[in-house]
């Protein structure tokens, strides 16, 4: 049998509460609509469905048999539905108590731990899953669905606007770091021609800084010897401990390892920053776990803002 189309489950909520509360005004409150659109979808609903469900008695709409039968099917299929909709959103991960998010290993320092800590105090039984790796990696893995949320560098390109939103969190300069046994005077920025003899490490191609890497040689006119690449920012810089050589790195490794390595920032033509950001489905913005992501994403922007003034 085909069911019209003018039978919509909106149609179908408002017969149901008619019908749980058998007057139009009352009906009409709960809903927070007028009589008068209760009355027209009553109305409405009684010819698509094509036999009589009401009769009037003065200014009473009193149901008839079929009515009660229509209720009582009425509630069964937007019942399944309410149920296929939450098994659907259970699958798809969805505002369930679990959360998947993705992040560079250089935010693990300090930003993945504080954002964590603040939407626990928001959501105690929210359970988090966490990815480590690459910006290429972590765009993919939430461009087919494997992740929720991911904290990246955003590169030109890399994200579809129209597809994801985007929350800024701060900006991050990128420095030359050195190994501690190299004497460099760290009082002047660091001029990259000045290296062309050294040696560097590198993270593999795919990673935010890789990118910045490259771009900065590019600028000083020569291709870096470069001894190794990497897999994860921390493996690069054991390597720059060690005097493996030198590398490129963001800020945000600074207060960590200054004691370690030498950090030097970059003279103006090679100067550059990553711009790190919370980017998710733009279709998953009202879920639950986004929305303290979000809150807590905002809130630790400003106080990075807050402490840098």
């Amino acid at each position: 049998m085909n069911i019209d189309s003018d039978i919509t489950f909106r149609k179908l909520e408002i017969f149901i509460a008619f019908m749980s509360r058998g007057n139009l005004a009352r009906t009409a409150e709960a809903l927070g609509i007028s009589s008068v659109s209760v009355h027209r979808a009553l109305h409405s609903l009684e010819e698509s469905v094509r036999c009589p469900l009401f009769i009037h008695q003065g200014r009473n709409l009193v149901p008839l048999p079929a009515a009660q039968t229509l209720w009582e099917y009425s509630q069964e299929a937007l019942d399944t539905l309410s149920r296929g909709v939450e098994e659907t959103r259970k699958a798809a991960g969805i505002g369930q108590g679990h959360i998947r998010l993705g992040t560079l290993y250089s935010l693990t320092l300090e930003t993945i731990p504080k954002l964590i800590m603040g939407m626990k105090l928001r959501r105690p039984d929210l359970e988090m899953e966490l990815t480590m790796g690459s910006n290429q990696l972590l765009t993919t893995k939430l461009e087919d669905g494997y992740l929720d949320a991911i904290l990246i560098a955003l590169t030109p390109g890399e994200i579809d606007y129209s597809r994801f939103e985007i929350l800024p969190l701060f900006d991050d300069d990128i420095f030359l770091a050195a190994p501690a046994a190299s004497g460099l005077d760290t009082s002047f920025p660091a001029d990259l021609r000045d290296f062309r003899q050294q040696k560097f490490v590198s993270l593999a191609e795919g990673f935010a800084t890789w990118q910045g890497f490259q771009e900065a040689f590019n600028v000083a006119g020569y291709e870096p010897d470069i001894v190794t690449r990497v897999n994860d920012i921390f493996s690069m810089l054991s390597l720059v401990q060690a005097g493996v050589g030198y590398t490129l790195l963001p800020g945000r490794m600074k207060k960590v390892y200054e004691n370690s390595v030498q950090l030097l920032p970059l003279a103006e033509p090679y100067q550059m920053r990553q711009n790190i950001a919370i980017v998710f489905e733009r279709n998953r913005e009202h879920d639950p776990n986004l929305l303290a992501l979000v809150a807590e994403g905002r809130m630790y922007s400003r106080q990075r803002q807050q402490t840098k003034t």
